[in-house]
């Protein structure tokens, strides 16, 4: 421990304080959120007990009752999750020297549950997806759910846009903001960099997300993504930020940047309302901003097929394979995706 008031802090409540260490480290609110959750739930799970266990006192043995315990209410994939979720709290609190041991060792190397990367997810038609983009009456959500349908784009990605990634053809809607010139001869496209990182200031605006793309990526905007934006463009309010995010809040932070915390929980309220998302429910089964991503990518590739051009609008590819598709790109890829992307409006 480096202070008396690090040994006062830990004493009092070890998880605040190791949630306070996860803020600093730049974690996202969503994931502080998933912390707490589980953490608080150990903590209860030790306290039913007719002698409560402190957190810092409890053993392996305690660690493998919770795991047994959740095994009958979670999926294997969500004990693991909540197992590494445990792991990391008590690994990081002793490298600290706040705990003198870390019990959830043994348990890890003796479970059988793993985390599942790439969970069988729930199956969404076009023709649902459809009457769940109609049901979205605000210009502001609605854009977000099409832009993240149309594009695959990672809810980070979308947060970053500022109105100078986006070349569309009607240029009285919005603010007056030169595009790029990534994008000044390519009308009908959606310009996202690789560039921006949590805490980085790009366009004079420290970014509250990192974009995860290999490389930068020129999407075409079709007629109904064309639409939905315009929509939007002629309601949004004046940004907050000289730097114009396309997206910006209507509620209680009016005029800020949109963050990915603002983005799930608005897809969360539609997905609850289609009976898409129920708490616990775990990757394979909520529908989120990353879930859209899965459907891009599932349903143009099956239309295509050409990985290719799926790896490319998702940002995924090397130079080489950019290189393939950016040479012809007002002919290759925009004309493979307008003839196979599917319609939502």
């Amino acid at each position: 421990m480096s202070s008396r008031a690090d040994e006062a802090a830990v004493e009092e409540d070890p998880v605040a304080y190791f949630l306070e260490d996860v803020t600093y480290h730049g974690k996202t609110e969503r994931t502080r959120e998933y912390y707490e959750r589980v953490l608080r739930d150990f903590e209860a799970f030790l306290t039913e007990g007719a002698r409560p266990v402190p957190l810092e006192s409890a053993s392996h043995r305690d660690c493998m009752a919770y795991v047994h315990e959740l095994r009958g209410e979670k999926s294997e994939s969500t004990v693991a999750t909540y197992a590494s979720y445990l792991h990391r709290f008590y690994a990081y609190m002793t490298e600290v020297g706040a705990f003198d041991a870390n019990p959830m060792t043994l348990v890890m190397e003796e479970m059988d549950e793993t985390i599942d990367t790439d969970p069988t997810r729930r199956e969404i038609s076009v023709e649902e997806m459809r009457a769940f983009v109609a049901s979205i009456g605000h210009p502001l959500e609605r854009a977000v759910v099409v832009t993240l349908l149309k594009t695959g784009m990672r809810v980070g990605e979308l947060c970053n846009l500022d109105c100078r990634d986006l070349n569309v053809d009607d240029a009285d809607i919005g603010p007056q903001t030169a595009v790029r010139g990534q994008i000044e001869g390519r009308p009908n496209s959606l310009f996202v960099s690789s560039a921006p990182t949590r805490g980085a200031v790009v366009n004079g605006e420290e970014r509250t997300a990192s974009n995860k793309r290999k490389r930068d990526t020129t999407i075409p905007v079709d007629g109904e993504l064309s639409a939905v934006l315009r929509e939007w463009l002629a309601i949004r309010p004046d940004a907050r930020s000289d730097a114009e995010p396309l997206f910006t809040s209507t509620s209680g932070e009016w005029g800020k940047r949109l963050t990915p915390d603002m983005v799930h929980h608005l897809v969360e309220h539609h997905a609850r309302e289609r009976g898409w998302y129920r708490d616990g429910g775990g990757a394979a089964e909520n529908v989120t901003p990353h879930y859209f991503r899965h459907f891009f990518t599932t349903h143009l590739r099956d239309r295509t097929g050409d990985r290719g051009i799926v790896k490319y609008l998702r940002g995924d590819v090397a130079q080489d394979i950019i290189d393939t598709y950016t040479h012809d790109w007002g002919d290759r890829v925009r004309e493979v995706y307008e003839r196979n992307v599917y319609t939502l409006l």
